[in-house]
């Protein structure tokens, strides 16, 4: 028979089950991102970026204050991985690929992005074919577009480098311990530079992708959110100054 009691225990325990509310503003999504230079970054503790003054400005012009603490900057793997199982989570700046399509909502773009296979250019790597990549070695960061594309071309797991840090993966390139690094190539650039490596030595001997940089949203984020957020970015790309260049241009030009 089941008492009152009992009814009251069933109760108090049903209270103290963990459960998930559902994000009802911008600003109550957790927001992660990654060491991505020029896109986002942190710089002696402060973290900015292309990506980051763009999230933030397209957020104020919905009338939602978000603030450089509602950032999170995680080693990529680990934010990929959170934003694809945490219903509250939002991924920056995320390439938007054929395979990745229906596993995020996705609002942007925010940029342009080429993807490439560097290497030095002293070694005279020319690749012509995907069966071309068999023969060296390949640095990549884990879960990147870079290591995703390589896989989708067919070349093997087993003949690359995984890494977490990019900065490490530039050192191993320098150092000639891989042969080539499969990354964005303007951000592969950034972390040669600030590793102290002259980017001339350095060139892209394959194109793996032109696409376009996304915020990635977790499939169970609200529509609504990722509509505002939408019309946000709409309206920090329109808005124009005296100058008529737009807020988003500003921003842009920020971080040549």
């Amino acid at each position: 028979m089941v008492t009152m009691k009992s009814l009251l225990r069933l109760s108090i325990a049903l209270l103290l089950l963990p459960f998930s509310v559902s994000a009802v503003e911008l600003n109550e999504l957790r927001f992660l991102t990654e060491e991505y230079p020029p896109y986002n970054y942190t710089q002696d503790g402060q973290k900015k970026g292309i990506s980051i003054d763009l999230l933030i400005a397209a957020a104020k012009s919905q009338g939602v204050d978000l603030t450089l603490d509602d950032i999170e900057v995680q080693p990529w793997a680990r934010a990929y991985r959170t934003t694809l199982i945490k219903p509250d989570a939002v991924l920056f700046a995320t390439t938007r690929t054929r395979l990745r399509e229906h596993l995020f909502k996705w609002v942007g773009p925010l940029s342009t992005t080429r993807i490439v296979a560097m290497a030095k250019k002293s070694r005279g790597i020319k690749i012509q074919a995907a069966l071309d990549f068999v023969q060296y070695r390949i640095g990549v960061i884990r879960d990147d577009v870079g290591e995703q594309l390589m896989l989708e071309l067919g070349v093997p797991r087993d003949g690359m480098y995984e890494g977490s840090l990019p900065e490490n993966i530039a050192d191993q390139l320098a150092k000639d311990r891989i042969d080539i690094w499969a990354y964005e190539e303007n951000v592969a650039k950034w972390w040669l530079r600030k590793k102290g490596y002259n980017t001339d030595d350095y060139e892209p001997v394959f194109v793996l992708s032109d696409g376009e940089l996304y915020y990635a949203f977790n499939k169970g984020v609200d529509d609504k959110l990722v509509e505002k957020l939408q019309l946000g970015i709409d309206a920090v790309k329109d808005k124009k100054n005296e100058s008529e260049q737009s807020q988003y241009q500003e921003i842009v030009a920020k971080y040549k």
